[in-house]
This record gives structure tokens, C-alpha cells and sequence, in this order.
């Protein structure tokens, strides 16, 4: 399908979205939210991205101009706004970009703008300092698209811009997308892309669930293959090392929190996730995070470790560029605990915030530790629920959502869930039936 006719299609379905409910439809949250629940939805994104932001310290941001790739009706543009001289919002529905030109009234210099659906023409090389895009590209039925928009955002980013983006980067079980459930991209074809278009690749988290953020630095051309005649000037320093999930100075050998955090000084300016290395014991952990400095002058480097056989102390070091750049450290790896299943969420499946109440019947439940999801059987009041749908949204801490609809003999009032998986059962919990 060519990009126009792609275009056309995601055009016309989210107009019909914006027209039914565009609250709902961008945010995930509750049917017909006003503004101030709409916009509280935005929290946690906004509290990501202004993360981001630290890197630059905030002296050096005062003529800073950004982009939003898929806008729709302003809920990140008007946080984002206080920020940046200049805020730019584009989107291919243009219902969407009607609400946010109302919703951003009052906002000067936030700017939505109608998009074709696969390009940035309409604004000029280098324009912009931070560009960045949440629960978008998730959407796009072409990867082709996807990567356009990528293509475009190196085109419109200064050197030394950065870019935050998100993707949906579960594994790939078809090519048949739609315009909700999009192209899915891996870590590798993130990894792939920033290599072949001189990015800095600063962060790549989430991988293999629907929530995979990256962020990347924009460096001048030729910058990638520069780095194969680098020197190394100082030696690294690792000042401690700490669970990445606490504070704590300790990691299991495996397992959801089988992953460190390690604060470094003098680490090279141009260290990114495709050359930084990081040995423990004698296998390499998964680089996917380089902080910016603290005030101290220290970095966090965030480490997911290797599945390790050896518990105790174990010696750590940091290679770039295929050379050792630090003396090593110590950490101590312990046996991982027993796998406990849990319950992380049960809320409506159309109401996402109705913590705990079922409201149209349908619900939706997140579970941890879940080994045998096969196993998981779903009870209200003693009657078992037919019928679960279930898929993997992260395998690390082996979590699952879980989808189903109440038996027809359950009538509203306060009952009771409880969750049968294998011989065990976990204690009963209450729900709220509404209808």
C-alpha cells in the first residue's frame, strides 16, 4: 500500500476517533473525561520526557524550539509548552488538530499543524533542538511510514538535538496492521537506524514490550564511523554500583530485578549504547540507559545482567570502543528468590482508571511472575470467567494482560475475584460491578 493511501486511511479513522471520543482514544483512560481529567493523564509521559530534557542543562535551553510527531488533540504540547520558546504539534487527523488549536488557545507559543501522515515538509533542516513522540508510531498500519518519520526527524533536528521517541516493540507475530494496532519495530531496527543516521543512541528501554522508549542524540555526519580512530583520553572511574530496581548493593543472578545501576565520572562524551560495554564476571550485561551528569559530576549507566551461574563477588568493568576504559569493581550477585505471581492491576477494560470497578463489564488485569499463563483461571463469586485472552507485555518480570468479560449471572454489587494459577490460589479480591 503506497504511503498516500496509508495516509488517507489513518486520516480518515482518526478523524471518526476525534469526532467519537478523542479523550478516550488518545489517552487510553475513562469514556467522556473532561479537560482536567484529560489532561491529568499525561503525568507520567510529561515526567519522562522533562527527564530527558536534564541532559542539557537548563541555561542552555533558552532559545529552545520542539516537535511533537502526533499531537492529536494538545495533551502533551500544553506541559511541554513551558519548556521551549517555540512548541510545534503535528498530526494526520485534522479533527484532532482542530481540538488542539481550542484546547492551546490560551497557549502562545504551542503551534499545531495538519500533517500529511509521513513527513515534516513544512518545516525547515535543523529547526528544531528536541523532538519527541508518545503512543504514535504504535498506530501506524506501515513501517515504511514509521521509518519516514524518522527519517524526517534526523532531517528537522539540529546537531546535538535530541529525540525521545516511543515504539511498540513486541515481537512481530504478522504484517496485517490496522490503524490502532500498528507496526511493531525492534531494538535492532532502532539500533540499525540511529547507527546509519549518525545518532547517539543515549537509551533503550522497554525492550520487546508495546512501551520501548529510545533516546538519541543527533551528531554531525560521519560521526559513527569517526569513532573507530578514537583515543581514549581519561579513565573511566566507577564510584559505586546499586540494584537498579533500589539503592541497595546487590543483584540477583537472574530475574525481573537481576539488573544495576553504576555511577561512573569521566565517562567519553560520545559513549552510546552500540559501543559501551559492560563485563560482570565474565559475560556482558545489556547496556540500555546512560544518564546524564549529576551534579556531582557522575553518570548512571543502567545495566540488565546476563542470565549468570556465579553468585558472590563478581568483578565489573566498562569497555568502549572494544577497550577496557575502567579499573573493575565488585558487585555482589546472589541466588534470585522464589517466583511469587502477583496482581499489578484489575480495572475496567474500557475505563482504564477505574481502579478496582467494573463499569461495562469487561476486565482488564495485569500479572507478574506469571510463568504458565495457560494455567491462570479467572473466578467472580465462584463462577469462572470463560473465555480469558491473554498476551505478554514484558517477558523480564513475566507479565501478562489478562482480558475477560463477567459471567451473566453476576449482578452488581461488591464481589469478589480470585485468580486460580495451577494448585495455587491468591487471595480473594474485591471488585465493584457497576452494570
Amino acid at each position: 500500500m503506497a504511503d498516500s493511501e496509508v495516509s488517507a486511511r489513518m486520516r480518515e479513522d482518526w478523524n471518526a476517533r476525534a469526532r467519537e471520543d478523542a479523550g478516550y482514544y488518545v489517552a487510553f483512560g475513562r469514556r467522556d473525561s473532561d479537560d482536567a481529567a484529560f489532561f491529568a493523564t499525561a503525568t507520567e509521559v510529561i515526567n519522562g520526557l522533562e527527564w530527558e530534557l536534564s541532559r542539557v542543562p537548563i541555561d542552555q535551553r533558552g532559545n529552545w524550539r520542539a516537535l511533537e510527531i502526533g499531537c492529536g488533540p494538545g495533551r502533551l504540547l500544553r506541559p511541554m509548552s513551558r519548556h521551549f520558546v517555540e512548541i510545534h504539534g503535528v498530526d494526520v487527523s485534522d479533527e484532532m488538530i482542530a481540538l488542539a488549536k481550542e484546547k492551546l488557545r490560551d497557549v502562545p507559543n504551542a503551534h499545531p499543524h495538519a500533517t500529511d501522515g509521513a513527513s515534516l515538509r513544512q518545516f525547515e533542516n535543523e529547526y528544531f533542538d528536541f523532538v519527541y513522540s508518545y503512543a504514535v508510531f504504535q498506530h501506524i498500519p506501515s513501517r515504511d511510514v514509521v521509518f519516514e518519520y524518522l527519517r524526517e526527524t534526523h532531517r528537522v533536528l539540529k546537531n546535538g538535538g535530541l529525540a525521545r521517541l516511543q515504539f511498540n516493540g513486541l515481537p512481530r507475530l504478522n504484517e496485517q496492521f490496522d490503524t490502532w494496532s500498528g507496526a511493531r519495530i525492534s531494538s535492532g531496527e532502532v539500533l540499525e537506524f540511529a547507527r546509519e543516521h549518525d545518532f547517539q543512541v543515549l537509551a533503550l528501554e522497554g525492550v520487546a514490550t508495546q512501551y520501548m522508549w529510545t533516546t538519541w542524540r543527533k551528531q554531525p555526519r560521519g560521526w559513527f564511523a569517526s569513532l573507530e580512530d578514537r583515543q581514549i583520553q581519561a579513565e573511566v572511574k566507577i564510584r559505586r554500583i546499586t540494584n537498579a530496581n533500589s539503592s541497595e548493593p546487590v543483584a540477583p543472578s537472574r530475574g525481573r530485578f537481576a539488573s544495576i545501576s553504576i555511577w561512573v565520572e569521566n565517562l567519553p562524551a560520545d559513549a552510546g549504547l552500540h559501543h559501551l560495554q559492560v563485563t560482570v564476571g565474565s559475560s556482558f550485561g545489556t547496556v540500555c540507559y546512560i544518564g546524564p551528569p549529576d551534579k556531582a559530576g557522575l553518570q548512571q549507566i543502567n545495566v540488565i545482567l546476563p542470565e549468570l551461574e556465579a553468585t558472590g563477588l563478581l568483578p565489573v568493568a566498562i569497555l568502549w570502543l572494544g577497550q577496557r576504559i575502567s579499573p573493575p569493581a565488585t558487585l555482589r550477585v546472589i541466588p534470585p528468590g522464589p517466583s511469587v505471581p502477583r496482581v499489578r492491576m484489575i480495572t475496567d477494560g474500557v475505563n482504564l482508571v477505574a481502579d478496582h470497578r467494573i463499569e461495562t463489564r469487561h476486565i482488564k488485569m495485569v500479572l507478574e511472575e506469571i510463568q504458565r499463563p495457560d494455567e491462570v483461571d479467572v473466578f467472580v463469586d465462584g463462577l469462572r470467567v470463560m473465555d480469558l485472552e491473554y498476551f505478554c507485555t514484558d517477558p523480564r518480570p513475566q507479565r501478562f494482560e489478562m482480558n475477560c468479560v463477567l459471567p451473566e449471572e453476576i449482578t452488581p454489587g461488591t464481589r469478589y475475584l480470585q485468580l486460580h494459577i495451577g494448585r495455587r490460589k491468591l487471595p480473594p479480591i474485591a471488585i465493584e460491578v457497576t452494570a
